[in-house]
Formats: structure tokens, sequence, C-alpha cells
């Protein structure tokens, strides 16, 4: 499997690009608008021709780029069926495994962070999105939020998972790029170790965290699969400017 982890650094993204070495196909995991062209030139760089992109979930924090690179590059959009997007070409469910080339990503529904959320189980490594993170885990309130489910999520479909799985999150926010399922089992701050179901519900709602400041444009956008607002108050307009680089993990 040919691997790579881009991260976009305005939103803290890791974007993952999966590749068969044998058919020369590919996906992006959570890939973002501002970041097209560096995903394109990656692909045009290994050889890869893009069969699909792949959304954990509907984003908050910044708009995909999945219809934009389907226009450009002809790929596929595969995204969680139970948010009903009328805009995706395949509804992922749990059970269904998604084969391209000779690599299959076996989804893992895993709401709590979104009632929709999916992390995505490809050999030796476990995609999470916001699940679970290095160290800790995405919020829980809204978008359906649900500490309860998340709890749950993490320990009965990810921490089931083999001790050397190795974790790779959608977001990072202090350089990190990688953990491993035992790892985050024993320490994670806010899931690991002997953190019980009551213990994390009152973490969470403790927390008090701002309201996002992109979540009012970037939902109605990713429900289009990427498609960026007309009008944006200028401080947000970053969110939506296409660069042509970005440092990689």
């Amino acid at each position: 499997m040919i691997f790579r982890q881009l991260f976009e650094p305005l939103s803290s993204t890791y974007t993952y690009l999966l590749g068969c070495s044998e058919t020369g196909q590919a996906v992006l995991i959570d890939p973002v608008i501002v970041a097209v062209e560096r995903d394109l030139a990656e692909l045009g760089r290994l050889g890869l021709r893009l069969a699909f992109t792949v959304e954990t979930h509907i984003h908050a924090d910044h708009i995909t780029a999945a219809l934009e690179l389907k226009k450009r590059s002809g790929s596929r959009i595969a995204a969680p069926a139970c948010d009903r997007l009328p805009c995706a070409d395949l509804g992922i469910e749990a059970g269904k495994p998604l084969q391209f080339g000779g690599i299959e990503l076996q989804p893992l529904h895993t709401p709590g962070h979104t009632a929709g959320h999916f992390c995505y189980l490809a050999a030796d490594r476990v995609f999470t999105g916001d699940a679970l993170l290095i160290d800790g885990c995405g919020r829980t309130d809204f978008q359906d939020g649900d500490a309860d489910a998340l709890y749950r999520s993490v320990h009965e479909k990810l921490f089931v998972l083999a001790d050397e799985i190795l974790v790779y999150p959608a977001h990072d926010y202090k350089g990190r790029h990688v953990s491993s399922i035992a790892q985050e089992r024993q320490g994670n701050a806010r899931l690991g170790g002997e953190r019980s179901l009551e213990g994390f519900r009152k973490l969470m709602a403790d927390l008090k965290l701002p309201y996002p400041d992109f979540i009012d444009y970037a939902v109605p956008g990713n429900r289009l699969c990427g498609v960026c607002p007309g009008e944006l108050p200028d401080e947000l307009e970053k969110y939506c400017r296409q660069m042509t680089s970005s440092p990689q993990g």
C-alpha cells in the first residue's frame, strides 16, 4: 500500500492518501478544499488515479474537497450513508467494506462526535476521524454529539482492536502524527486508563468550549459535498481560498 499523511495547517486536518501499487487506484480520506492542488499534485507525482474521496463525518471546521476533486479527477464521493447526502455516490455502511484495487477499508460506525461518524480500518492502521485523537477526542456538544455514545464507540469499536494497530486521527494540534491502540487505551487523557463513562460524561460537560468559528458555513457546505458559501466574512475567506502547497506529515 502506498501511504501519505498530508497536513492542512489552517484547520490542523490530516488527509490520508492510500494507493494500490498494483492497480494505481487511490483514495483520499478527509480531503480539504484549500489543499486541492496539493492533493492532485501528490497523486500525479505518485502516478495514482483517485477512485474515491472518503469522509469520516460532516466536518465543522473546514470544507471538504470531495466535490472539487470529483469535478477535476472523476473520483467518486463516499460518505456515511446515515447522513443521507444526495451528492454522495456511495453510502458507507458498517460491515460493507470499501474495496479499491487490492486495498480494503473496513468501516466502523463510531457515533458520538457526530451521529454519522465513521472510522476506517485498513490492514495495520485505523483512521479515527474526530472520534479518537492522539491523547484526546473530538467534542460532543454539537451535530447530534453524545458523550455516552462516543465513550461506547471508542471502547467497543476501537479499544478492542489489536494493541499494535496504528491510530491516525483527523486532527492534531501539537505536531504529532501517529499513535497506537495500546497507547491510547492506556494513556488517552479523556478516554484511556480507568476513565469511567460517568467520568467521561462529566469531563466533556465541563469543557465549556467556544462555539466553532466556521461551523455555520462548513456544515451546510459539507452537506453538499464541498460547496463554499457565496459570501463569507473577511476573516473566514481563508477557509475557501485554495493554496498550492501545504506541509506534509
